[in-house]
């Protein structure tokens, strides 16, 4: 069987791309194909693959500022010839479960969430303050466009994976289709609990640096607190909250730090602070599964991963973590207030096995498990042409 693997962009090592990954070694032949390619940017397991970019991967500054091009994405993801595959397995939060593929070829797309930029958070990304001028007035001319295409090239796909309930609700929605769900990998074997004189009394974001992480919620809540906040991470937003902190030394900026020692911090920070609203959210599964509580908004994917004080058995024992309800500065302190006074209910070994259930291992069998299933099942007849 003839596979190909599909996602958006390969220039950062993220949540998507630990689900690529799993991809590469469940089907270590096929071949990856994306828009844009920064070698050396993901994982060995990834860059070891055959991986085929886009015309768009040629033009300048490409790998740099893959998202200027953002109008010509659905056309380029559309270029792409699958004649021969039997099997495309699309990972996709913005134009991968676009591709068009041939009559022959099955599409299963493992979706992140619909597009973002154009539905739930186009205010986020394109509101004011949020973008310049000219940059607003051409997302809102292009964007009905977008929103028609996602739609219509969503009927491309086969069979539709949901990365959580939260997403799937989200497809059902958007485009009108049921999704399995299987929840994203985390490899827990990364991880090793510390004992408790290991452990720093910083706080830790792992983050891109876009609006709806809400990094600039965190800032200010510890620019008040005084307590110690490490961020890691990157974006085109770095510039703006170096701004906001400037001047809090209890805040810093790691940047884009190796996977060791991306490690060392989820095994040593005090808590994870996690204050956007996420699709699933692999991090908070690293924390847990380095024995690390999470304190989390208390909405979208967090709520499938995270069980908060108020959810576990009566005296909290069970407990991985603190949500708070309101994005605001206030919500959050409250929330971190809370953690404090309760930090001796989390047991590293409760959150470890917590975040064992969504281990790698049983994600590749799942997923193994429900293409299979969908290969036998009879073919749907769906659109497969370009979409307007």
């Amino acid at each position: 069987m003839r596979v190909a693997l599909v996602h958006d962009w390969l220039v950062s090592m993220r949540g998507g791309e630990r689900v690529l990954e799993a991809f590469c070694e469940l089907f270590p032949e096929a071949t990856i194909h994306t828009l844009f390619h920064r070698p050396g940017s993901t994982s060995p397991t990834i860059e070891r693959m055959k991986i085929e970019s886009s015309f768009l991967n040629r033009l300048p500054a490409a790998r740099e500022h893959h998202r200027a091009f953002w109008p010509l994405f659905a056309h380029a993801i559309e270029s792409f010839d699958f004649t021969g595959y039997d099997l495309v397995l699309s990972s996709s939060s913005c134009v991968a479960k676009g591709v068009v593929t041939p009559t022959g070829a099955r599409h299963v797309c493992y979706c992140h969430t619909p597009m973002r930029y154009v539905w739930d958070l186009f205010g986020d990304y394109f509101g004011r303050g949020r973008a310049s001028m000219p940059t607003r007035l051409c997302a809102h001319a292009i964007a009905p466009f977008w929103r028609l295409w996602d739609e219509s090239s969503a009927q491309r796909v086969d069979s539709f994976i949901a990365n959580s309930q939260n997403v799937a609700a989200r497809i059902a929605k958007r485009y009108g289709r049921d999704a399995l769900v299987i929840p994203p990998p985390v490899d827990a074997s990364r991880f090793t609990p510390r004992p408790t004189d290991e452990l720093s009394d910083a706080y830790l974001m792992v983050t891109a640096f876009v609006p709806y992480k809400r990094v600039d919620l965190a800032i200010e809540a510890f620019a008040r607190m005084g307590r110690r906040l490490r961020i890691v991470g990157h974006g085109p937003g770095r510039e703006h909250l170096e701004k906001l902190a400037r001047g809090h030394a209890n805040i810093e900026f790691i940047g884009e730090a190796g996977e060791a020692e991306v490690t060392r911090l989820f095994e040593t920070c005090r808590a994870l602070v996690f204050p956007g609203e996420e699709d699933a959210g692999i991090t908070p599964l690293e924390a847990q599964a380095a024995g690390r509580p999470v304190v989390a908004f208390g909405r979208g994917g967090a709520l499938e991963t995270v069980r908060g004080l108020d959810e576990s058995d009566g005296d909290g024992t069970g407990a991985t973590g603190v949500f708070f309800h309101e994005q605001t500065p206030e919500a959050l302190i409250e929330a971190i207030e809370r953690f404090e006074a309760n930090i001796d209910r989390f047991d590293p070994q409760v959150a470890r096995a917590a975040a064992e259930q969504f281990d790698k291992a049983v994600f590749k069998e799942r997923v193994s498990e429900s293409i299979d299933a969908i290969l036998r099942q009879r073919r749907p007849t769906r659109e497969r042409s370009r979409a307007p």
